[in-house]
């Protein structure tokens, strides 16, 4: 299922407001009850009320309302299948998120300049196959390998470095988790792009570098950051409040370490590339890619979508109606049946 128009999501937030308003007003009222009279004089007063019913009746109101959102944000299935043949290669990035990537010695950061160059390289792919790896002091699968690269944009835009509790710079974790991406049986040439500012606190990495190419999964590295480095700035609500210090007291400077990512590109049969310069990285991960075998694989997708909204449309306004012949006082049929053990005068 895919939306066709995501920003009316916001006006879900209207409901939680509405809900606020409704207690507020319903304690008010209470208040101002109690100082008028005793609640068993308001019972005598007015024996037919029903605080269930007005409860009900504003519950109905929410549901209608979330119909209506839902009707404009335009729900659509697809209902047609179509096998499309491609040719490309499967592709793994493993961007490092630890704190260091927050260094702000590269424009914005290192991290955001990492998504950049993922963007960039992914708007020069033609029919390649993605996945996204994300790791610190341990690897996680962000994204399985997909030829949805708009889905590889969602998951990439979301990465940031409170994804992982545990801090550091496992390398190591990443190249792990990638010998699971890959299917070995696959004869699709496989590439794994680590993008990093080199600063592995795992040890040795290359027993599993030269594991990892001999399944035949070349290994390209892109160094993000400088060899002057910079403070690892402590930030709070998007503001930095401080930098990192050590147990001295001293400010840390985090430098990029160019020497681990050639030792792995060079075990992975592979190729360095600095990143500082965005249309330098994507024209040599280009050239790499086209020096590759391209394989031809099948991938399903959905080639029709018909919208949904008249269903949410329809719900929302068989509410309305319901809402507006449900009346706010008991009514005489439900009093017999007393489904709310409510009292009779």
């Amino acid at each position: 299922m895919i939306v066709e128009e995501e920003i009316y999501f916001w006006l879900l937030l209207i409901l939680p407001v509405f809900m606020l308003l409704y207690m507020m007003v319903y304690f008010w009222k209470r208040k101002k009850q109690r100082q008028f009279a005793q609640p068993e004089m308001f019972r005598l007063l007015s024996p037919d009320r029903s605080f269930f019913k007005q409860a009900l009746k504003f519950g109905i109101l929410m549901l209608s309302l979330a119909g209506l959102v839902l009707a404009l944000v335009n729900p659509k299935i697809g209902t047609k299948m179509e096998t499309i043949t491609r040719e490309g290669v499967d592709i793994v990035f493993a961007i490092d998120v630890s704190k260091s990537m927050e260094a702000e010695d590269i424009a914005p950061n290192r991290l955001e300049k990492s998504k950049q160059l993922v963007n960039q390289i992914l708007n020069n792919l033609g029919s390649d196959r993605v996945g996204i790896i994300g790791y610190a002091g341990s690897a996680f699968p962000q994204l399985p390998i997909t030829t949805d690269y708009s889905s590889a944009r969602m998951f990439l835009q979301a990465m940031n470095t409170d994804m992982v509790s545990s801090q550091g710079t496992a390398i190591n974790e990443a190249l792990e988790l990638a010998k699971t991406y890959f299917n070995d049986n696959d004869p699709t040439s496989k590439v794994l792009i680590i993008i990093s500012d080199g600063e592995d606190h795992t040890g040795e990495v290359g027993v599993t570098t030269k594991e990892l190419a001999s399944q035949g999964i070349r290994i390209i590295t892109i160094g993000v950051g400088t060899e002057s480095g910079g403070p690892i700035p402590m930030k709070r609500g998007g503001i930095t409040q401080s930098y990192k210090k050590d147990m001295t007291g001293e400010t840390v400077i985090t430098r990029m370490n160019e020497e681990t990512l050639k030792e792995i590109a060079s075990a992975g049969n592979g190729e360095y590339i600095r990143g500082n310069v965005t249309a330098d990285v994507t024209e040599n991960v280009s050239a790499f890619l086209r020096k590759l075998d391209q394989t031809e694989f099948e991938s399903r997708q959905f080639a029709d979508y018909q919208s949904q909204f008249q269903w949410f449309l329809g719900f929302a306004i068989l509410l309305l109606l319901l809402d507006t012949f449900l009346l706010e006082r008991k009514t005489e049929w439900l009093k017999k049946l007393n489904l709310f053990n409510e009292r009779r005068n």
